[in-house]
């Protein structure tokens, strides 16, 4: 890309000049809240996810040993299809808008993919599995096929939906931070009725003709959930899109007539990298050291995040109820109760998210900015991890056993200890509020699209910093465990490191957010 003054005083051509977009006017508050309530849908599915899929894996008689190649998709996918979508989101020239055809799509896609979750198992079964055999080897292709395309729907979903944000809220940081904490309430909207869905035994009499005879009462319950989060997220969708227009954009819109502007309209065209790995690797290339920082506190925020988020519920049946998945009978019982209270803590963990959401902007006043509030919330982050060392060895010095029939028996830790567990969970909402909002703010701001990089781009820029540490965690989590002696608390232990870590540089090295978004820039 060349650089350089030019005698009339216009700014230089850039390959990336074509992903303005055409107005940097701000939207009403109410259609950014229209576009944000699109995430309640996205994350009712993914509440769905993380809550009944795991037993549906086992009920398909999927093997262990795959399992966690499944689960491998949302990292991978969130990878490569968010920056990808966020690429040609910025460049497309529908008559539709740039972002809108993406999020309609998306939509269509989790339906499709929710339909074969939902109905592998009947699938199957009409394709020749046998109902007395534990493993269906073709319920497991319909159901991963299902749940691939879910992962990347998802993820296609959630890229525009914040840069339409962005869009909409143009160069106001204001708008831009209130837009984000609504995707943030709304996150938690979607977790609090996913969950409430998923612990709700009886849904399936809503819709009777989902159970069949190779779909049981649990798997027509979870077929209930998914035709609920099918309605809800095209509701939403439908609603907002219909709401909200997007003006039809064109990379020749751009101000100026004359000759000379088609030449560096044309110039423009030529120097484009080659999708989309040219494009990403340009980008990562010139970013600045404000996006640089930003990534960096965003990776380390993000791994102490992570082995909490995977572990927190088997956290609680394990080392908190003192149960065991592999164990005796009495073990197994208590470890589902950990499991179920660990599911009450999310709830709560959601409730909490909810409201510190819309209190974001009234936090960042009162501490004296963003960066401070994402600074402190990663130190509340970081006490929290360590609080489970303090919860884990109090409820194993308050284990208690009961005798029944000449045997021992354990019984549920003291309220005390469950009370303790649960606050932390609740607390934990505070900082995942921050965590779902400022940082998407901050690099809508610091790379704006005004710099040259597409909000889709530097978004899914932003992503990588997320899904990265996710697969180094999901990898890295179990072999360091268990060079402990097992059990979740030496991964905790390393995220609440990184926690704290994320808190010095927020406050050290993160610079803040400029007066204009112009005034910093992402790319050189």
């Amino acid at each position: 890309m060349e650089s350089g003054v030019r005698k009339d005083n216009k700014p230089p051509s850039s390959s990336l000049n074509h992903q303005q977009p055409p107005s940097f006017t701000p939207s009403p508050v109410k259609k950014i809240i229209m576009v944000a309530s699109i995430a309640a849908g996205i994350q009712f599915g993914w509440a769905l996810q993380l809550s009944l899929l795991t037993p549906y894996v086992q009920l398909l008689g999927i093997p262990h040993k795959w399992a966690a190649f499944i689960w491998l998709c949302g990292p991978i996918s969130g990878m490569l299809v968010q920056p990808i979508v966020g690429f040609h989101s910025d460049r497309s020239t529908s008559r539709f808008g740039r972002r809108r055809p993406f999020i309609a799509g998306g939509a269509v896609c989790v339906a499709i993919a929710v339909f074969l979750i939902g109905y592998a198992a009947d699938i199957g079964h009409l394709s020749g599995d046998s109902l007395t055999k534990t493993a269906k080897p073709r319920a497991i292709a319909v159901f991963v096929v299902g749940f691939w395309i879910l992962d990347v729907a998802n993820n296609m979903l959630q890229g525009p939906c914040r840069a339409f944000l962005a869009d909409l809220s143009g160069t106001n940081q204001k708008k831009t931070r209130i837009a984000n904490a609504f995707y943030s309430f709304f996150m938690a909207v979607g977790n609090v009725l996913g969950f409430a869905a998923g612990s709700y035994t009886h849904l399936y009499q809503l819709f009777p003709f989902s159970r069949t005879k190779a779909c049981d009462v649990y798997c027509a319950n979870l077929k209930s959930c998914f035709f609920i989060s099918i309605a809800l997220l095209l509701t939403l969708t439908i609603l907002a899109l219909c709401f909200v227009r997007e003006k039809p954009w064109s990379p020749e819109g751009s101000s100026g007539d004359g000759d000379e502007e088609e030449e560096e309209s044309a110039e423009a065209k030529k120097s484009i990298p080659v999708p989309f790995f040219g494009e990403i690797f340009a980008a990562l290339k010139s970013l600045q050291r404000p996006m640089w920082i930003l990534l960096l506190v965003t990776c380390l925020n993000w791994i102490a995040w992570f082995p909490f988020l995977l572990f927190d519920t088997d956290w609680m049946g394990r080392e908190v109820y003192g149960g065991d998945s592999s164990g005796s009978a009495n073990q197994l019982k208590m470890y589902d109760r950990g499991v179920r209270a660990g599911a009450l803590g999310l709830l709560l963990n959601s409730v909490v998210l909810g409201f510190t959401s819309l209190g974001v902007e009234v936090l960042a006043r009162g501490v004296g900015g963003v960066k401070r509030l994402w600074g402190i919330v990663n130190f509340v982050l970081a006490i929290c991890l360590f609080l489970t060392i303090l919860i884990t060895k109090l409820a194993e010095s308050n284990r208690r056993y009961d005798t029944v029939n000449g045997g021992t028996h354990l019984l549920q830790p003291s309220a005390g200890v469950k009370a303790g567990a649960l606050t932390l969970f609740a607390v934990l909402g505070i900082p995942l509020a921050i965590t779902y909002s400022i940082p998407f703010a901050l690099a809508s701001i610091f790379c704006n699209s005004t710099a040259g990089a597409g909000q889709g781009l530097s978004l899914g820029v932003l992503n990588l910093s997320i899904v990265v540490p996710q697969m180094v965690v999901s990898v890295a989590a179990g072999p360091w465990d268990a060079l402990f002696g097992g059990g979740n608390l030496p991964a905790f232990i390393v995220g609440g490191v990184a926690a704290a870590m994320s808190g010095i540089l927020a406050f050290t090295l993160l610079p803040s957010p400029p007066l204009t978004s112009s005034q910093t820039k992402c790319h050189g």
